[in-house]
């Protein structure tokens, strides 16, 4: 799952009342809706997965709206994205929301050819004692 998506998707998981993740949450949303326009797809695509943060197939329409607009190139919304993030791990469970967000994502098997690059990404891993 991209940045932004799973920015999104974990904010609507976690506890939206607390100020500095409601505050960063809406941060980006208005970012949105600066750069398309509030009737926007993407927009749209927020505002329903609002309504029904658990569905899968909301989740799906989300990220393919972040695809389509392209936002993922624009590195003031990026980092938007990054600052959600960072809120969110700072909260007690915060780091298992995000996982668990990005853990249960589908993706549905297509073809094509094209280039695809993935950044922003950090794995973690526990070591093994001897």
């Amino acid at each position: 799952m991209d940045p932004i998506t799973t920015a999104i998707v974990a904010a609507l998981a976690s506890d939206l009342t607390k100020t500095a993740i409601k505050h960063s949450y809406n941060a980006l949303k208005s970012a949105f809706k600066k750069k398309f326009g509030s009737d926007s797809d993407l927009v749209e695509a927020v505002n329903g997965l609002e309504k029904k943060p658990d569905s899968e197939g909301r989740k799906a329409t989300l990220q393919e709206e972040v695809e389509n607009t392209k936002v993922n190139d624009d590195p003031d919304i990026l980092q938007l994205a990054q600052d959600l993030l960072n809120q969110l791990k700072d909260q007690p469970g915060g780091e298992q929301v995000i996982t668990q967000t990005i853990s249960h994502v589908k993706y549905a098997a297509t073809s094509g050819t094209g280039t695809a690059s993935i950044g922003n990404v950090t794995e973690h891993q526990a070591s093994e004692g001897n």
